[in-house]
């Protein structure tokens, strides 16, 4: 049997009620790599972990949202992930080109773009989400340690320049509304999708088989399928086509339906396991 792309809700992605950690350990590093990049000239970075210890970390906000129909220039951060709204990123920036950026950023409005790229093909993608840094550290070898977390989703339209840094022109995406379609049902039924994927893979891998408790969240349906979105970690392509939806319903349903390929995998998994308890 072909094992599928790894698309069970992990409980390790940062959420919407995620609260900033800490854990240094949890830090995404960025570095540089020699690896050619389509968009740019200059190489993406890559993830490492970081042990050091952070200290004396700063808050920061942001107050004035951007209208629909903006168009704006936005720094640009390529990443081999996909960021969502409401999600929390944790980085540590390295790279000389990326800490001048953080430099202008944390004296200006703290927000900048993050941009899936391929780490394989180094190809890059028209729509991200902006990052806000909520939280930040400068460390005593001019490292930057960030808190960010996912805002609104842009489309570049124009690339204004390359360097230092990658900076583009973009307008802002919103869904569009869903017609006739029962959100709050639709968003149940992912819910309840989610849960039963969780509880088997937990008795496939040998843990406590426990209901998950009220993923939702009080989450309304858009909110919840950018969240149900970020779990799906080890699917970066499948997470770029669900960020670039822009109706709610469709990304509900196609969360929906991988979500149910995945539960028919793990049924099916758990039936073998049950015949031969040894496989």
């Amino acid at each position: 049997m072909a094992i599928p792309p790894q698309l069970i809700p992990s409980a390790s992605t940062s959420s919407f009620a995620h609260q900033p950690s800490l854990n240094p350990n949890n830090t995404i590093n960025i570095i540089n790599n020699n690896t050619a990049f389509k968009f740019l000239s200059k190489s993406p970075p890559l993830l490492t972990h970081n042990r050091r210890k952070p200290n004396s970390l700063r808050c920061s906000h942001h107050t004035s949202p951007p209208k629909s129909d903006d168009v704006v220039e936005l720094p640009l951060f390529p990443l081999p992930l996909v960021l969502f709204p409401g999600a929390i990123l944790p980085l540590q920036i390295f790279e000389f080109r990326y800490r001048i950026m953080m430099h202008t950023l944390l004296h200006t409005d703290l927000r900048f773009g993050v941009i899936y790229t391929d780490s394989t093909s180094g190809a890059t993608t028209d729509v991200g989400c902006v990052g806000e840094i909520v939280k930040h550290e400068r460390l005593v070898d001019h490292r930057f340690f960030l808190i960010c977390k996912g805002q609104e989703r842009f489309r570049v339209t124009n690339l204004v320049r390359a360097k230092p840094y990658l900076v583009a022109q973009v307008k802002w995406l919103e869904d569009r509304p869903s017609g006739e379609e029962d959100l709050d049902a639709l968003a149940n039924e992912v819910e309840g999708y989610m849960k039963d994927v969780i509880r088997l893979s937990n008795r496939l891998n040998g843990k406590a088989e426990k209901d998950a408790q009220d993923l939702r969240r009080n989450l309304f349906p858009t909110p919840f399928s950018f969240f149900v979105g970020s779990t799906f970690e080890g699917a970066p392509r499948e997470q770029q086509a669900l960020l670039e939806l822009e109706d709610t319903a469709a990304r509900l349903k196609r969360e929906k339906e991988t979500l149910r390929n995945t539960l028919n995998y793990l049924t099916a998994a758990s039936a073998v396991k049950d015949v031969f308890p040894s496989s």
